[in-house]
């Protein structure tokens, strides 16, 4: 089963797809996409939206796992991650791809087993369970992977 987790941001957008089989877990591939702040909203978005159809189809995932919204007391903040994630589960509707939404505490639990797990030792954990010699880079790619390591412990 391949499983395309994905950190959604307007900037930067982590994306992270591992293959299970069995017990054993592969990574292969890790990215971001990025949006250049100088351009408006829609024009990102529209970025976000072709780059990951572009991902899917190549990758043809089985499913996608997204971090679910967190909101914090960053208003603009939270509706432009909004915004992306609504781009991220139309690109996965059109694709007929089911989406499973994971909350952050979720994602560090799954991986730490501690759900106030730093960000550093969710990657490291992340570079542990998928058998890597480094951290997957950048910060948000290595996000992704855990929140697809998320769906492989808790959906299959």
């Amino acid at each position: 089963m391949k499983i395309l987790g994905i950190d959604p941001g307007t900037a930067t957008t982590g994306f992270g797809l591992i293959s299970k089989t069995g017990a054993n877990l592969t990574l292969l591939d890790c990215g971001i996409v990025s949006t250049p702040k100088t351009l408006d909203m829609p024009k990102r978005l529209t970025i976000l939206f072709d780059d990951l159809t572009e991902i899917i189809k190549h990758h043809h995932p089985d499913v996608v796992a997204v971090e679910k919204l967190f909101f914090t007391s960053n208003i603009t903040t939270a509706m432009s991650v909004s915004q992306a994630r609504g781009i991220i589960l139309l690109v996965a509707a059109q694709q007929n791809i089911p989406v499973a939404e994971y909350t952050p505490l979720q994602v560090k639990m799954s991986a730490t087993g501690y759900g106030k797990a730093t960000k550093k030792q969710v990657q490291e954990m992340v570079k542990k369970i998928l058998k890597l010699n480094t951290t997957p880079k950048p910060d948000d790619a290595a996000d992704a992977l855990a929140i697809a390591i998320c769906h492989s412990a808790n959906r299959i």
